[in-house]
């Protein structure tokens, strides 16, 4: 069984290959610990730095003008108070282990070479450096809008060319080998409420008996750009697998002792039985939200209607999936046409055709006498 791993304690590997560990405390600087994780030296430091009372950045004074102070007025803005708590918790790690590097420098002094500097320091790491630039944007937005800055140089900075397609969607394949992995067990429920809802993991976890109404499941999402009311009719297939839910339980994806399940420990849960079904890598119930889309798309839904059950707030993300699913249909159509108006079926060929093997072909040309060049071969042959 895998160790779980000390609160606040990171790991990874550097560019080099070399293993590094550091304890991030919100709020406070992070602490470099000896690796690997679990000797006594680990522990020693460890405990040493979790018993150091270093104050908060909201407790120690910042100076006015720093990179520091426009983090932290930024943290108070209403832009980062309409994040979602979980999106909350992200962004202030990206941007604190940014504080703890650059926190005393000037906010006014930063410059777009500064900002590739940055961002090239991270170029074995493209996510990484497309997630910090996002972040970085949107402190130096606050910044030019309280008058710390006149301009943003992180708009004329380099992008991050990042070629990934995110969570990977689920096949027919995957929900067939899944289903008949996980037969009559709550892993089985907790599917199909994602697969036939489309719901995000954070609003999964909360679907109830509560949420239910005459025109279906009624539920406010939780979502960074805001709040959404969705309606969602309940699938036949769903209903099947929730009429044996208590009426009485706080959700429909429950634990073994009958308590909602957390967001971080529902991905695992899903992941792992993914795996446990031989699903591909990266199975995760995100990319369950992905095939309900991509069905409702292939059902012939319009980006509007399956906007309506998914609760999308960008009309773009949801026209991927419908152009997919045109594509498929126009390609089937493409070859009909294409058999209809250019391959030509043979009529049945004769039955002798092909069965005379003992008798020799002639050849149609007749095969011409040899001469040698001091014969004139234009005259006949005798």
């Amino acid at each position: 069984m895998r160790q779980r791993k000390p609160k606040y304690v990171n790991e990874y590997l550097d560019r080099h290959g070399q293993p590094r560990v550091y304890l991030r405390r919100p709020g406070r600087s992070q602490v470099a610990l000896p690796a690997p994780l679990y000797t006594p030296e680990f522990w020693t430091a460890y405990r040493a730095a979790m018993s150091a009372d270093e104050p908060t950045p909201e407790v120690r004074r910042i100076k006015a003008g720093t990179i520091a102070a426009a983090v932290r007025g930024y943290y108070g803005s209403a832009e980062f108070k309409a994040l979602a708590e979980s999106t909350q918790t992200i962004y202030r790690n990206v941007l604190n282990r940014f504080v703890d590097k650059h926190g005393e420098g000037p906010i006014a002094g930063i410059q777009a070479r500064h900002v590739n500097n940055l961002i090239d320091e991270m170029a074995d790491r493209p996510s990484a450096a497309s997630n910090f630039r996002k972040r970085l944007k949107a402190v130096m937005d606050y910044a030019v809008s309280a008058g710390m800055r006149s301009d943003n140089p992180v708009v004329v900075a380099k992008r991050v060319k990042l070629k990934t397609t995110g969570h990977r969607t689920w096949t027919e394949g995957d929900i067939t080998a899944f289903r008949k992995r996980h037969v009559g067990t709550p892993l089985r429920l907790a599917f199909e409420v994602l697969l036939h809802t489309g719901l995000r993991r954070s609003d999964a976890v909360r679907l109830g008996w509560k949420h239910l109404t005459k025109d279906g499941f009624v539920i406010t999402t939780k979502k960074s750009q805001g709040h959404v009311e969705l309606c969602i009719p309940v699938h036949a297939d769903l209903a099947r697998y929730i009429a044996e839910c208590p009426k009485d339980g706080p959700a429909f994806i429950a634990t073994m002792y009958g308590r909602a399940r957390s967001e971080k420990a529902f991905s695992a849960w899903i992941s792992e039985a993914a795996a446990d079904a031989d699903l591909p890598p990266k199975s995760s119930p995100h990319g369950v939200r992905k095939a309900a889309c991509r069905r409702l798309a292939e059902a012939g839904c319009t980006a509007l209607e399956i906007m309506s059950i998914t609760g999308h707030t960008d009309i773009r993300e949801i026209e991927r999936y419908c152009r997919a699913a045109e594509r498929k249909g126009l390609a089937a159509t493409a070859m009909t046409k294409l058999q209809a108006g250019f391959d030509i079926k043979l009529p049945n060929p004769p039955r002798q055709l092909g069965k005379s093997a003992r008798k020799s072909l002639k050849s149609l040309v007749a095969k011409a006498d040899w001469r040698s060049r001091q014969e004139s071969n234009l005259q006949p042959s005798e």
